[in-house]
């Protein structure tokens, strides 16, 4: 239907030239004699001038006269005497009368054209149109195929370049196929696999025993999970083979960060730790902290360090030198942010704070929250924070003033995430709100009958779709626009008998989970989703 639709208004453009002005007056789309008869038609169309027979005996007597006196009339005299015929036919007789018709008044107006006005009309095609339209004929299909349409297709998704086109390594695009179509494709099969699962099983990476897994990062294809088994291992998410363990730390791993190979992780031992993925070297130890690491967050070559010591730190990943102690805080830091230019921290002080770290200067002290600050969103402008007092507040970063109090959580607000104005907040209480951060409005509380049985663990939001993990075992998967919960990604078998889903970590074509529980119902695992396809799948899967 769409097709059809879209094929009716190419031909009402037709009229028009691409700079939007109409043809002059009289202008020809084609050459060649006009036909006279529709006998002259069917010649002019390739077809023989020998009609369809009707199976139905001799012809009645009398006919050839009548169409001799047919003949002899003028084109009024015709026309009035064609609708008194057609007035007495019965339905199944203008039926094949039509059949007859029809077919040669269908004019491939497409291959009428010159290559660049029928590249333009074609522009008016939806891709899924385009895609049919190049099973019409073989030049149908080399103008579907042009690389600069698919280009400017590609464009209006917001699909950047071809070049991010991956697959297995040694697996490229035919020659024959347009690389910005391959492009487009496979972005819309990443979507259906995302929205619609039919991926298969996830693979299942064991390890850490049965600890509880506390920070995930990936990279690439590697995948980096700390452990209170005071380790980290460094996994394939191709093959699903841990390639190494990191082993240094003294006490449990709280929290990590990842650049490329470069993993930075945090511990109660009160030291952070630099490591090198690939080989597993401990790079640097950054001894400093006077209690546990409890968070941090690293931008270039700089991490940032909070610790239940009330502190923070800068420390160089490439030197291993602190550069900058943070102090101002009355009681453990539990979160922060930095930008590159200013460090963002909240605190069981219930205060969070703004600083300029190169001069080690508060800025702001941003007060309003009457509990522990768990969760920290900072986007250059505006600073978020959640608490346990059920609050999450939206700040200016640059004057310190509170824009707007988002109320409607009933308990802890233990992760957050905010792009583009638009913040994503999970809470203990089982739901998942968004919120328009400039208006302070709540869009959608994701809820309903298939919401999360216990409180949330861990959020992330790409492509348009929200990813949730929950105590309740399960990663649910909503569309971010509608709010609207579109399927369970991953449902532990034991489920609502302790199994958790601690932690998630998506880029768009691969989902990582670390699961387990807390009394032995379900082993310490990794699960990983890869919704990418191999190109080796045919452009009509």
């Amino acid at each position: 239907k769409g097709f059809c639709s879209s094929l009716k208004f190419m031909k009402r453009k037709l009229d028009h030239g691409p700079d939007g002005r109409p043809f002059p007056a009289g202008k020809k789309h084609c050459k060649g004699a006009t036909p006279t008869t529709f006998g002259d038609l069917r010649l002019a169309n390739g077809h023989s001038a020998q009609r369809r027979r009707v199976i139905s005996g001799p012809p009645p007597s009398g006919l050839q006269d009548w169409l001799q006196t047919f003949q002899m009339w003028s084109g009024p005299e015709r026309l009035l005497a064609l609708d008194e015929l057609i007035d007495r036919c019965e339905t199944s007789q203008v039926k094949h009368v039509m059949q007859v018709i029809e077919p040669q008044f269908q004019r491939d107006f497409i291959s009428l054209l010159p290559k660049e006005l029928a590249l333009y009309v074609l522009t008016f095609l939806a891709p899924r149109d385009l895609l049919q339209a190049a099973q019409t004929c073989r030049y149908w299909r080399i103008l579907a195929e042009d690389n600069l349409l698919w280009r400017e297709k590609c464009r209006e998704e917001g699909i950047s370049e071809f070049a991010s086109y991956r697959r297995r390594e040694s697996v490229r695009p035919s020659p024959a196929v347009s690389p910005w179509k391959s492009a487009y494709i496979r972005q819309h099969r990443i979507e259906t696999n995302w929205r619609k699962g039919g991926t298969g099983d996830p693979m299942v990476l064991k390890g850490h025993d049965d600890h509880v897994i506390t920070c995930l990062q990936f990279s690439g294809d590697l995948i980096v999970s700390g452990s209170d088994d005071n380790t980290l291992k460094v996994w394939s998410a191709v093959t699903g083979k841990c390639l190494r363990t990191l082993t240094g730390h003294t006490g449990g791993v709280w929290c990590s960060q990842m650049a490329v190979a470069t993993v930075i992780s945090g511990s109660t031992d009160r030291t952070l730790r630099v490591w090198d993925a690939e080989s597993g070297e401990c790079v640097h130890t950054l001894y400093g902290h006077t209690s546990t690491v409890r968070c941090m967050h690293l931008h270039g070559n700089r991490v940032v360090s909070g610790s239940r010591d009330t502190t923070l730190r800068m420390w160089n990943v490439t030197t291993g030198q602190c550069e900058h102690v943070l102090t101002g805080h009355v009681a453990a830091v539990r979160c922060v942010q930095y930008d590159g230019r200013r460090v963002v921290s909240g605190g069981y002080d219930y205060m969070v704070k703004v600083w300029d770290p190169e001069t080690e200067v508060c800025l702001h002290t941003l007060q309003g929250h009457t509990n522990r600050v768990y969760s920290l969103q900072f986007d250059g402008v505006f600073v978020v924070s959640g608490s346990l007092d059920t609050s999450i507040r939206v700040w200016d970063a640059e004057t310190g003033g509170c824009v707007h109090t988002l109320t409607g959580h009933q308990s802890l607000t233990s992760g957050m995430e905010l792009r583009d104005n638009i913040l994503v907040s999970g809470n203990a209480d089982s739901t998942v709100r968004v919120w328009d951060i400039r208006t302070g409005l709540c869009l959608h509380t994701l809820q309903g009958p298939n919401k999360h049985q216990s409180a949330v663990t861990c959020l992330q939001f790409c492509r348009g779709l929200v990813l949730s993990s929950s105590d309740d075992g399960t990663v649910k998967l909503w569309d971010l626009r509608t709010g609207a919960w579109l399927r369970d990604v991953v449902a532990l078998q034991s489920r609502g008998s302790g199994g958790v889903v601690w932690r998630i970590k998506a880029s768009d074509t691969r989902l990582v989970c670390a699961a387990g529980s807390r009394n032995g119902t379900e082993e310490t695992k990794l699960l990983i989703m890869d919704f990418d396809l191999d190109d080796t799948k045919t452009e009509a899967d």
